[in-house]
């Protein structure tokens, strides 16, 4: 707080996120803001505050919502310490989260710092014994070493990066300029392969290539899909193909900025950005936003319109980040029947849960109950923010008959301030929002009837003689 009483606004993470979205050196977003590259750094550092005058430069200078900056605390940054902080060994603590906020706010390098001691101890905790290991079944299974530190490392690098890398999508916005626009694109990306690197795309039974769903072979310059891949996917996995060749270099250039240090993690990374440049390729970037803009963000229609799937463009909908033409900034999550999450992206502040699933009271649970309906809600936060949500299932491969078919539903949201903007959301602000928590263990609203972990502040609140909703006491 200042003087005044006002509270200081301490975006540091915001602003390097926005430094790096643009591809800019500390150095030539201080040129271009008029301030010194020391001043810079103290405030991506979160030791100098976002002064209005700064904040005012900032939103002329790059065309950004001053409210990204000014709205609130680091809400993922928050939701991540409180999850650490859920481990058996810390929870007797009971760290007020006004402690929380000032540690995100005044110490950001001891917090992370804390962030990667927690997660090593978690790691040799899954391989032995002690406290980590008293976790619940959901926690067990997070994804913590191995491969699944892998994941987490990029998942961290896309959301730092707010999930828009300027350099791909200039590159794909390149290459689709040359390609026949409308219709499906497998075709024209087919004569590409074909022409530019002379390599056939040919469409295999599932009797041949099993469990594999696209490979390619270097040798016979043939690059081969299961049958299983629906019409979008196949282009996707053309455009893949084409990302490779074409971007190779663009992409190592991106993943050489990234951080990501072992090598299981920037194979990933590798894979993650080419799969990225795929979609800007199939969906290029001023083509798309004009068509999202005008058709109000109908996921379908624009499906319809570029040959993609519907989570295809959802995904593609979170990385509308670029700063002269900015989408609205949703964030997506994919989940399974059994609340796991396998992916989740956003270009917003959406606090997702690492460990564990999301919340029941979420209607995106409720998709599986309605195949191939979109669902909508208007959700509210416990700390008061809200959110406008659509939830649909969707379906990756076809599946052979008598095989157990793998179900997702896709969840893709905004704040309720965009939600006028998008089709879905007619009479939207005369619905009652549905509280809902980030999960169970980090959500205190009391008396939900659908809580199934007792939360981290207040603890239990038992008694033998009441019984309330929760048979957690809250």
């Amino acid at each position: 707080m200042d003087q005044s009483g006002r509270r200081k606004i301490m975006a540091g993470p915001q602003l390097r996120r926005l430094r790096t979205t643009l591809a800019l050196s500390q150095s030539a977003m201080a040129a271009e803001l008029g301030v010194s590259v020391s001043y810079l750094n103290l405030v991506e550092r979160n030791q100098r505050p976002l002064t209005a005058q700064l904040l005012i430069r900032l939103s002329e200078t790059y065309a950004i919502d001053a409210r990204d900056f000014a709205g609130s605390e680091d809400a993922q940054g928050a939701t991540d310490i409180e999850e650490l902080l859920a481990d058996p060994l810390l929870a007797p603590f009971q760290v007020p989260r006004a402690e929380l906020r000032a540690a995100l706010d005044q110490a950001p390098t001891l917090v992370a710092a804390f962030k990667r001691l927690h997660a090593a101890y978690a790691a040799a905790a899954e391989l032995g014994s002690g406290p980590a290991g008293e976790r619940s079944e959901a926690e067990r299974g997070a994804p913590l070493s191995g491969g699944g530190d892998a994941v987490e490392q990029v998942r961290t690098f896309l959301q730092d990066s707010n999930n828009h890398f300027p350099t791909l999508e200039d590159l794909a916005e390149r290459i689709s300029v040359e390609l026949p626009p409308g219709g499906d694109p497998l075709p024209a990306l087919a004569d590409r392969l074909a022409a530019r690197h002379q390599v056939r795309v040919q469409v295999m039974t599932m009797q041949d290539m099993g469990v594999t769903l696209r490979h390619y072979d270097r040798h016979r310059r043939k690059l081969m899909i299961s049958e299983l891949v629906e019409p979008p996917g196949r282009a996707f996995q053309a455009a893949v193909q084409i990302a490779l060749f074409e971007g190779g270099e663009a992409i190592d250039e991106v993943l050489a900025g990234s951080g990501l240090q072992d090598s299981q993690a920037r194979r990933l990374g590798r894979i993650t950005l080419a799969n990225y440049c795929a979609a800007a390729l199939m969906m290029p970037y001023g083509r798309f936003l004009g068509a999202a803009q005008a058709l109000g963000y109908d996921v379908e229609m624009l499906g319809a319109r570029f040959g993609a799937s519907f989570e295809q463009v959802a995904h593609r909908l979170t990385t509308l980040a670029r700063p002269q033409a900015r989408g609205i900034p949703f964030f997506m999550v994919r989940v399974d029947n059994a609340g796991n999450v396998s992916k989740r992206f956003s270009s917003g502040a959406f606090p997702f849960s690492r460990f564990g699933g999301t919340c029941p009271r979420w209607n995106l649970h409720d998709a599986f109950r309605h195949p191939g309906r979109i669902l909508t809600q208007l959700v509210e936060l416990p700390d008061g923010k809200r959110w406008f949500s659509l939830a649909r299932t969707v379906r990756r491969v076809a599946t052979p008959w008598g095989e157990p078919e793998a179900a997702f539903a896709v969840g893709l949201g905004c704040e309720e301030r965009w939600a006028a903007q998008l089709v879905y959301a007619q009479g939207a602000r005369e619905t009652r929002p549905t509280g809902i928590g980030v999960n169970c263990r980090l959500c205190e609203r009391p008396h939900c009837p659908s809580r199934a972990a007792p939360a981290l502040l207040g603890g239990l609140e038992l008694s033998e003689g009441t019984r309330g909703l929760s048979p957690f006491g809250r």
